[in-house]
Parts: C-alpha cells; structure tokens; sequence
C-alpha cells in the first residue's frame, strides 16, 4: 500500500519498540455478506500487516446470535479469499466467551459493574443527552456479591429477556456519552451457531471487542470512523479487565460511491422483495454480486488503494471502481467479434458451403494469450448499427448501400441490396467481397469506409447478453427506498459470439469494439450467458 497516516503510525511504533509483529485482524460479523465497502477494511489490514512482515486474523464478530448464521461464516471466508488473502488464522469471538464472563466477574469484584434492573427506555433515558449528563440507575449502588449472584442467575437462564442486564460501572455524567455506564451484557434467547445453547447472555460489541484483540495479541485494531468515540471505552475495558496486552484503536474513514447504498438492511430488502434475485445479483455491490459481474480482485484492490486513505468519510464516482476493471482487464482477456444485435450478411459471390480461417492475435497488448482460427464464409451477422441503408455524411464510417467496409481480419465487402422481415426491418445485407483484399491488403489501392466485426454463421454460439445500470435512479437520494429502484437496471439482448475454445464461467473478454463480459454462472454450453462487466471508455456504441 501507498504511504498514509496508518503507515506512519505503524512505522513510528516499530521504530520506538513499542510492537515487535504488527498484527491485525478483519473482524466482521456473519450476519449478511460482505460488499465493496468492506473491501477497505480488507485491504488496509491485510496490507497493511503484510507491508512489515506482520499476520492478519479473520475473526468473526460472532456475539449476536439473532441474526448470524454459518452460510454467512462461509460466504466470508470464500470472498476474503477471493480478495487474495489468506489468514493466519480463523477465529470466532464467540470462542473467548468464557474468558470474557470471567472478565466481567472481574469488574464486578472490583465494583466496575453491576447488574441493572431498568429497562432499555429506561437506560436510554438515564443516560441523558451530549447537553445533559445522564442519571444514575437506582441499582447502581447493589453490593459486589449480590451483583456476583445476580449476573451467574443470568448466565444460568433465570430471568427473561430484557429483565436485567449487565452495565459498566463508571460515570454517568462523563461527556463522552458512551462512558455513561454502557451495557455489557444481555439476555438473549437463541441458539448459536457455535455454541449451541450453551449461552444465554451476549456480550456487547463494545466490550467484547477489545477484549478478543487484547486475547490474540492484536497490535493495531483498524475500524472505521465512526467508532472514534468509542475508543476511550475500548481503551478502558482492556485496562480495568486487566488484559496483558494492550492493543491500539486506530479509526479511518469509510469509502462510499455515489449512488450506491452499502447497508446490510437494505441488501436484504432489496432481496426479501425480489427487487434483485439474490445476494450475487451482478447489480448489487456484494462482493459476490460484482464477482459474478465480473469485476476482478485485482481491480478492487487497486481500487481501495488508488482512493487513498483518510481519517474522513469519503465518496467516488462508480467511474473509478470501472476504470480499475478496465485497467487490470485489458492485458488479461482475448479480445473476441460479439454481435450483440444481429443482421445477416450475405457475400452472393463467396462460394457456397465453403469455410476458411484466419489466424488473429487474441490480445495485441498481450502476445503470451497466443492466437486463434477465426472462420469466414458466404454468411456472417453483423451487428445491426454497423448497418445504414443510406450513408447519412461524410462521419458515417461503417456499412451503407453503395459503400465498401473492411470486415475485420477478413475480405473488403460492398453493400448492394437489402432483404426486410414483415415489420419492414431490415433482415439482411447482400454484398460482394474482393477477394485480393483478404486480411487487410489492397488498402494501398483504395481505403473502405470503416472497419466492422462480424461472427461467421455457422460456427457462431448462440449468446444472451446482461447490461445493467444502477439500481437507484440518480438523483432520487432521500426518497423513499421503493421510489428510488431502476426497474430497467437489467435488460437482456440476444445475439451470437464467435467460436472460442472454451467459455468457462467467470471467464472474461473483451467485445471488440464493445466492452469487457464475463461468462455468468447460469451459462450453458448450448446457450452461453455473459454479463457487460464494464463498456469501454470509446464511444462507439
């Protein structure tokens, strides 16, 4: 990674001794699946730690057991994976929860905590506002041992949800308002993924988080900017649980883009109302959505590291996330003739039945993809706006009648005549080819109007093809969530691609002339799907 405000933290606690090993950990929880937003987070830790020979934990944030569950645990693992990142080790918070009970006990013992009768209205009431100090609980005062007994009746199943609670014992006129004695532990009635129903009470976010970076030695503890107000709570639970090692909180800022909603409520409306048909839905900014898309990790990697690192929130265009595709997909894809809108071509004086190849370079950036045998004959398609039955100015350099283009790779042709279907559009082209021009020559004699791909018919593969826009319409931020869906996100055109040797899903190329797709995973071999992964910068089309 680029040289930012983390690294020069990092750095500065090397040089001074304060850490031997940086290590650091990507702690999510298994309650959704991950989007672009939390490739940040990915990133900075592992490069992070990867930049001075340190080691990075997956750690799942397995503390609430509601809305977790083991497809999401897989679902993770698999991205993070795909992102190119290897953890040194998968761990669960949820497997600390007997330290972190103990711990608890310890704040009791020392008068830290103390088990609340209140309700949450209540407890929200007593913490009082950023203007007011908060109140104190009227059970703030109950002894050690009667606290001790009260929280292990928790612990073994006496009481029902919401009855009691277990809350931090420090200052309720404090004017961070997260300090104003914040909850511990709850009860919560539900089975774990893990653990079964072993347990009945949940540790809080905020207690249980420092506290399972301080277990496994975690140096620098990465999270967004939204809990820099939360540190000076991290920071005091790791010191009066009297944990050995001390781990630093260090916030950044998030990485959002525009017109994009990165929330796990949403993504599951989206998916609970069939606005997508699911979480890999190539329109949604899942990791797995874009994956199917086509969207590389390389891409978001670079991505994440060209939009830099702040201590603030920031906001980029989408054109930044496809410009990052486009760059680590041009060396990597053959560049292949799709016609995504077809005509026929008729070439009346080519003969009948017969078939030749040529051989053309797959990528002339990239020699090491090699070449392939495109076909030619009597019967290509075309697609239909590289056709005009009258060539309306000088600008137009494609097919018109009258007029003579260079198929790529192949013969100089001239259009002369033109067949319609019922509805009066046009069907096909008949022309005639020069035969002295195969693969470009004869360009010294005369130039044609334009050079246009075309797919030989009887060797060409049947092909869908999937375009997609934003889900929400620009501009309608504010408005209600229904409001703001696309209902033309996803439209579908069909056509053919030339015969390549194989097309495997995830595999992606380039359209000359068109745009990088990617094969989708409900291709078939008899009809191939392919998704527009992101068009070309030219604008041709």
């Amino acid at each position: 990674m680029e040289s930012n405000f983390i690294k020069t933290i990092v750095e500065k606690d090397l040089a001074e001794g304060k850490v031997k090993e940086i290590v650091t950990r990507f702690p999510p929880e298994p309650n959704s699946y991950l989007h672009i937003g939390h490739a940040r987070a990915i990133v900075v830790d592992f490069e992070t730690a990867k930049d001075y020979g340190g080691r990075t934990n997956l750690r799942f944030d397995d503390t609430n057991p509601e809305s977790e569950d083991v497809e999401y645990v897989d679902a993770i693992i698999e991205d993070v994976r795909w992102l190119g990142y290897e953890p040194d080790k998968i761990l669960y918070g949820s497997d600390y929860f007997d330290e972190q009970y103990k711990r608890a006990q310890l704040l009791i013992r020392k008068g830290l905590a103390y088990v609340d009768d209140s309700t949450q209205e209540e407890i929200s009431r007593m913490r009082g506002s950023f203007t007011e100090a908060g109140t104190n609980s009227p059970y703030r005062e109950r002894s050690v041992e009667e606290n001790l007994e009260l929280f292990e009746n928790m612990k073994n199943g006496k009481y029902k949800e919401g009855e009691k609670t277990l809350r931090a014992k420090i200052d309720m006129a404090h004017p961070n308002i997260n300090m104003r004695d914040p909850i511990i532990y709850r009860i919560v009635y539900q089975h774990h993924h893990r653990h079964g129903d072993k347990w009945c009470i949940y540790p809080m976010y905020d207690f249980a988080h420092p506290l399972q970076d301080a277990i496994e030695g975690v140096t620098h503890s990465f999270c967004s900017i939204e809990f820099e107000n939360h540190r000076p709570l991290y920071d005091w639970f790791v010191k009066e649980c009297e944990m050995e090692h001390t781990p630093q909180q260090i916030e950044f800022g998030r990485l959002n883009i525009e017109n994009t909603i990165l929330s796990k409520r949403y993504f599951r409306e989206l998916v609970e109302k069939g606005y997508v048909t699911g979480y890999d839905d190539p329109r949604m900014p899942t990791l797995r959505g874009i994956k199917r898309r086509g969207y590389t990790a390389d891409a978001v990697k670079d991505f994440v590291i060209s939009a830099g690192l702040s201590k603030t929130n920031a906001t980029v265009s989408m054109d930044m996330l496809e410009h990052a595709v486009r760059e680590d997909l041009k060396l990597k894809t053959s560049r292949i003739f799709a016609v995504v809108d077809p005509i026929e071509l008729v070439i009346d004086n080519y003969p009948e039945g017969k078939v030749e190849y040529v051989d053309v370079v797959n990528n002339p950036e990239n020699e090491a993809l090699g070449l392939r045998k495109m076909a030619f004959s009597k019967y290509v398609y075309i697609n239909r706006d590289d056709f005009i039955e009258e060539k309306p100015n000088k600008k137009w350099k494609r097919l018109a009648l009258g007029e003579e283009v260079r198929l790529m790779n192949a013969y100089f042709v001239k259009a002369n005549s033109v067949e319609y279907d019922k509805d009066g559009n046009v069907l096909r082209v008949h022309c005639t080819y020069d035969p002295e021009t195969k693969s470009g020559s004869g360009f010294d004699q005369r130039k044609p109007n334009g050079n246009i791909g075309y797919v030989e018919k009887s060797t060409a593969r049947k092909a869908k093809f999937n375009y997609f826009t934003s889900l929400f319409v620009p501009g309608t931020e504010g408005k209600d969530f229904s409001e703001r869906i696309c209902k033309d996100s996803w439209t579908i055109k069909e056509g053919f691609v030339e015969d390549f040797s194989e097309f495997k899903v995830g595999d992606s190329f380039q359209f000359i002339r068109d745009g990088y797709y990617t094969v989708d995973t409900e291709s078939k071999e008899d009809e191939l799907v392919f998704n527009e992964t992101v068009a070309l910068k030219s604008s041709y089309k």
